[in-house]
């Protein structure tokens, strides 16, 4: 051994050799509770040997690796001789800890660390993953293969620039919003398969975050079906914040600046909304626990992909023209009208304009908030055609309008004071992406 290593300070030995203990012991515990032969001490060990494998040199890595692999076959033909078994989950945790220990010796502290949870996650989760895959379909699968198509092999290859000579159409623009409204849609769905037994409520929430229309007339066929449309106006306001705390993340995601002119309007519209399902809940006097679960398609197809980028490349273009033509109103008129296709690929067009400056900040804001009055003013029309029961319905509407009637008022109040102006002032860089 070199002097350098004779003298290598005690101090940041001593917290490599914890910090690779105690991920050692994290794995090797659930291990144990697991009731597997190879429990804590094996674990802490073999963490421990990756680290002080690592900070003797390379070979030293390379021979340490050997010795565990080894120890790995060793153990797995023992247990074929005489339990008949073979512990490839235990082996391979035990592989991964060594390298984690790897890590925690070059001088890694968080990614050990989150690896070892994550791994300690995947391990005590045996039940519920296997219950998850198993209740898989197929469409779900293809969706999630898709899903990564689009992400990782389709938008690598996508041209970022304006391909045409007026500067209207930017393929990478248009892919990155696909992605993000997928990734959306696709996240909040399998969230609803797995909390879909607790009914409606829930189901109008993450629906909403996934496609607020489709959501609400599948929710009002349920409510009708059940004989509860005395329910339709909390599920539906559920589903209403629901789409606008979607439309505040595509903006998040695209020009966080717009946030300023948005945030005010949703907030209070959302607030109201509350108000309304508390009043509900405390007055209605029917158990809720009979509630019939909510089922929605998987949003990842390759139609709903297709018409995700179709709808955002139409109001991306149209809304230039417009606004090259019209100014303000060019583009607040595509908010208008996009609202009644999708107020998510409205959404990320203007916020995608802004952030090529485009148009500004305050007014992808506004078409945001425009498209989404547009978009919670749709679902009257399918609400009153598919629930029967006009009394609910009438509460519905008056209780609806009520909320955008409320953001309308205080987007003219923010206009008039400049409450968003003031809020960019007092620190303009905390929202620039």
């Amino acid at each position: 051994m070199n002097d350098e290593f004779l003298h290598y300070p005690a101090a940041p030995i001593a917290l490599k050799m914890a910090v690779s203990l105690g991920i050692g012991m994290l794995i090797g515990m659930e291990r144990k509770w697991s009731n597997k032969e190879m429990g804590i001490r094996s674990f802490s060990m073999v963490a421990l040997l990756g680290m002080l494998a690592s900070v003797i040199g390379t070979n030293f890595v390379i021979a340490s690796l050997a010795g565990v692999l080894l120890l790995v076959l060793l153990n797995n033909g023992r247990n074929i001789l005489v339990d008949r078994t073979l512990e490839i989950t235990t082996s391979v945790a035990l592989i991964v800890t060594y390298v984690l220990g790897v890590l925690v010796g070059l001088g890694h502290i968080f990614l050990p660390v989150a690896g070892s949870i994550a791994i300690m996650m995947l391990l005590a989760w045996k039940a519920e993953l296997n219950k998850f895959a198993g209740g898989l379909k197929p469409a779900e699968v293809r969706s999630a293969v898709l899903l990564g198509l689009i992400g990782f092999v389709i938008y690598p290859i996508m041209p970022d620039r304006y391909i045409d000579p007026w500067g209207l159409f930017n393929p990478g623009d248009a892919w990155v919003s696909v992605i993000a409204i997928s990734g959306i849609g696709f996240l909040n769905y399998f969230l609803l398969r797995v909390f879909s037994t607790n009914g409606l409520y829930l189901g109008a929430i993450f629906g909403g975050l996934v496609n607020s229309t489709a959501t609400l007339a599948e929710t009002s066929q349920r409510v009708q079906q059940a004989g509860l449309t005395s329910k339709i106006s909390t599920l539906c306001l559920l589903t209403t914040i629901a789409m606008f705390a979607r439309n505040l993340i595509l903006l998040l995601i695209f020009s966080p600046l717009s946030i300023t002119s948005t945030f005010l309007p949703i907030l209070v519209m959302s607030v109201l909304s509350a108000l309304w399902i508390w009043k509900d809940h405390t007055d209605e006097k029917e158990d809720s626990g009979n509630l019939p679960a909510l089922k929605l398609a998987s949003p990842i197809s390759l139609k709903n992909v297709l018409i995700f980028g179709l709808i955002f490349v139409i109001i991306a273009i149209g809304g230039t023209l417009l606004t090259k033509l019209f100014g303000n109103y060019g583009i607040m008129a595509t908010g208008f009208f996009g609202g009644f296709v999708s107020s998510a690929s409205t959404t990320a067009a203007a916020a995608t304009m802004a952030s090529h400056e485009k148009i500004s900040a305050s007014l992808a804001g506004s078409v945001t908030i425009v498209t989404s009055l547009t978009s919670a003013l749709v679902s009257l029309p399918i609400v009153w055609k598919i629930v029967k029961d006009r009394a609910a319905v009438r509460k519905l509407t008056f209780q609806l309008l009520s909320v955008l009637f409320a953001g309308i008022a205080v987007v003219i109040l923010d206009r008039y004071f400049e409450f968003s102006e003031q809020l960019i002032n007092i620190n303009p860089d905390m929202f620039k992406s």
